[in-house]
C-alpha cells in the first residue's frame, strides 16, 4: 500500500488531470459549435429556430445525466480508487463520442436518430458527472498544501484546452468545406478524430499513483446517504461558488458564438475564430487565479471574482450578440480574465469544503446538480428569455441574479486553503 501512496512528480498529476478534461470537454465543445447543423441532420421536420432549441435542448440533457454518473462513477471513485474512475470515465466519453460522429442521420434511419443522439448524450454526460469533479479531487489531494490552487487549475485548463481545440476544430471545418458540406457531414470530423484523445488519456492514466486520501477513502466506505445528507452544507455552498461562473462561461464561449453564426445564416468563421482566440486568454487566466489563491485565499478572490463579472457582464453581452466582429472580440475579452481566474480557483476550493469520506460522491453530486441547472442549461435560458420577453439583453440579468446568490453564499464562509484532506 504504500508505494501506491507514494508522491508521483507535480508535472505527471497536473497532466493526468488535464487530459481527460480537454477530451471531455472538447466533445462538449464540439456540440454546441455545431448544435444547429446537428439540428438540420437529426430534427429536420422543425422550424429553423425548433432546430436550434431542441438541439441545444439535447446539449443541456447531457448536463442533466451528470448527476447520476457522479453518485455511480463517484462511488466508485470514493470506494475503489480516483485511479479506476478516472480510466473508466475517460472510456465511456471517448466511446460516446465516436458513435455520435458515426451516427446515422433522420433521414436514414427515422426517429431512432434523435433517440440516438439523446442516448449518446447522456453517456457522454454520465460519464462527465465523475471525470471533471474525480479529477479536481485527484489532483488537490495530491498537490502540496502550498501548491493546491496551481496544481488544481490544470483540470481547469484542461476544459479550455478542450474548447480551444472544438473551437478550432469547428473553424477550421467551415473555412475548408462549403457550409452545405459543413452542414451535412463536415461536423462529423471532430468527433471522429476525438478518438486519438481517448486512447492518449488512457495510456496516461493508467499508469498513475493513487493518492494517499484515496487509499484512506477506499478503507471508510461508509453508508452513502447517510453520508450525502451530512454534506448538505458543502453541497449548497458549491452551487453559490460555481453556478454564476459556469453560466456566464457557456453564455460567453458556447451561446454567442452559436447565436451570431445563426444570425448570419453563414459559416460564422470569422466568431470561431474570435472564439479561439479568448479562449486562449482563459487559458492562461486559469492557473494565474489557480495561483494567487494560494496566496491571497480562495474565498476572497472568488468574490471578488464574482463582483467584477456582475459588472461587465451587461456590456460584454450586448456586444458579443449585437456588435461588429471587433465588438464581439471586446466583449468576449472583457468575461475571460474574471471567468477563466474563478475557474481556475475553483477546484480547489471545492475539494477543501468537502470531508474524505465521500468526497468524490457528494462533491460531484453538488457539482453536477450546479452544472445541469446552471451551466449546460445557459444557452438553453438565454434563447428562450430573449424569445420570450424580447429582451435582448435579459441573459445578462440572469447572470446577475447567480452571482449575487454566490456573494450570499460565500459571505458567511472561512478561508480554506489551509484545510487538511485527509480528515
Amino acid at each position: 500500500m504504500l508505494s501506491g501512496a507514494e508522491r508521483q512528480s507535480a508535472v505527471r498529476t497536473a497532466l493526468a488531470g488535464l487530459i481527460g478534461n480537454v477530451l471531455e470537454w472538447f466533445d462538449f465543445a464540439v456540440y454546441g459549435y455545431f448544435a444547429s447543423d446537428i439540428g438540420r441532420q437529426f430534427f429536420p421536420q422543425s422550424s429553423a429556430t425548433a432546430q436550434q432549441l431542441l438541439a441545444f435542448a439535447v446539449f443541456a440533457l447531457g448536463f442533466g445525466a451528470r448527476p447520476i454518473g457522479s453518485l455511480v462513477l463517484g462511488t466508485i471513485g470514493d470506494r475503489i480508487g480516483r485511479r479506476a474512475l478516472l480510466t473508466l470515465s475517460i472510456a465511456l466519453m471517448g466511446g460516446a463520442t465516436l458513435l455520435i460522429g458515426l451516427l446515422p442521420t433522420y433521414a436514414q434511419i427515422g426517429v431512432a436518430a434523435p433517440l440516438l443522439l439523446v442516448a449518446l448524450r447522456v453517456v457522454q454526460g454520465f460519464s462527465l458527472g465523475g471525470e471533471f469533479t474525480g479529477s479536481m479531487v485527484y489532483t488537490t489531494e495530491q498537490a502540496t498544501p502550498a501548491l493546491r490552487g496551481l496544481i488544481s487549475s490544470s483540470t481547469a485548463a484542461g476544459t479550455t484546452l478542450g474548447f480551444i481545440l472544438g473551437s478550432a476544430s469547428a473553424w477550421l471545418v467551415n473555412v475548408s468545406l462549403s457550409a452545405e458540406q459543413a452542414s451535412t457531414w463536415g461536423w462529423r470530423i471532430p468527433f471522429i478524430a476525438s478518438v486519438s484523445l481517448c486512447v492518449l488519456g488512457w495510456l496516461l492514466r493508467r499508469g498513475i499513483h493513487e493518492s494517499p486520501e484515496g487509499l484512506k477513502a477506499a478503507e471508510i466506505r461508509p453508508p452513502l446517504l447517510p453520508s450525502l445528507l451530512a454534506d448538505w452544507r458543502p453541497i449548497l455552498q458549491t452551487f453559490g461558488i460555481v453556478a454564476m461562473t459556469n453560466a456566464a462561461y457557456y453564455l460567453t464561449f458556447t451561446y454567442a458564438v452559436e447565436r451570431r453564426k445563426h444570425l448570419t445564416g453563414e459559416g460564422g468563421e470569422v466568431f470561431l475564430l474570435a472564439n479561439t482566440a479568448s479562449l486562449f486568454l482563459v487559458l492562461l487566466a486559469k492557473p494565474l487565479g489557480g495561483w494567487l489563491s494560494d496566496i491571497v485565499g480562495r474565498r476572497r478572490l472568488m468574490m471578488a471574482l464574482t463582483v467584477v463579472t456582475m459588472s461587465v457582464v451587461y456590456v460584454a453581452l450586448n456586444a458579443m450578440l449585437y456588435g461588429t466582429p471587433r465588438h464581439f472580440i471586446f466583449g468576449q475579452l472583457l468575461m475571460a480574465v474574471p471567468l477563466g481566474m474563478a475557474l481556475g480557483l475553483q477546484g480547489a476550493m471545492l475539494v477543501e469544503i468537502f470531508p474524505l469520506r465521500t468526497r468524490i460522491t457528494s462533491m460531484s453530486l453538488a457539482y453536477s446538480v450546479t452544472l445541469a441547472l446552471a451551466g449546460g442549461t445557459a444557452p438553453l435560458v438565454a434563447a428562450w428569455l430573449i424569445d420570450a420577453f424580447g429582451q435582448p439583453l435579459a441573459p445578462a440579468y440572469y447572470i446577475m441574479l447567480y452571482g449575487a446568490i454566490g456573494l450570499a453564499v460565500m459571505w458567511p464562509m472561512n478561508e480554506t486553503n489551509a484545510r487538511r484532506l485527509d480528515v
